[in-house]
């Protein structure tokens, strides 16, 4: 059984190794800056009412959060396929360093507009080569 001695030692020790070593101090803010754009993508979707859902039933809770999901997963299955296209060609990812690849991520949405009108035609597929 941890004691609350046991639990503040472990924080200090947490804290001079984070003051300490860089690495972890750059590995924690990576982590961090992963959350903000996940927290950022889920505001983009969620737009309404400020990105705060806007019943108390709980039953109409799960639902808003099941739908963010969806969106979610969606955004970013379609973004993966498209960034796995353009990195096909040879000369896109000729043109990638190191630092690029590390901050690669399919979570954007800068080339989604949350307003206006979508046209949908399920009976056509999106011009994205097969993953």
């Amino acid at each position: 059984m941890w004691t609350s001695t046991d639990r503040r030692e472990g924080v200090f020790h947490i804290i001079c190794r984070y003051l300490h070593e860089e690495a972890l101090r750059r590995e924690i803010h990576e982590g961090l800056q992963v959350i903000e754009n996940w927290n950022s993508a889920n505001s983009f979707i969620f737009y309404g009412r400020g990105g705060e859902i806007a019943s108390n039933r709980q039953e109409d809770q799960e639902l808003a959060l099941l739908a963010l999901h969806l969106l979610q997963i969606a955004m970013v299955y379609i973004n993966t396929l498209m960034i796995q296209q353009v990195l096909t060609d040879d000369t896109w990812w000729a043109r990638m360093t190191p630092d690029d690849l590390r901050a690669l991520t399919p979570l954007i949405y800068a080339h989604v507009t949350p307003y206006g009108t979508f046209k949908l035609d399920m009976q056509e597929r999106l011009p994205l080569a097969a993953a």
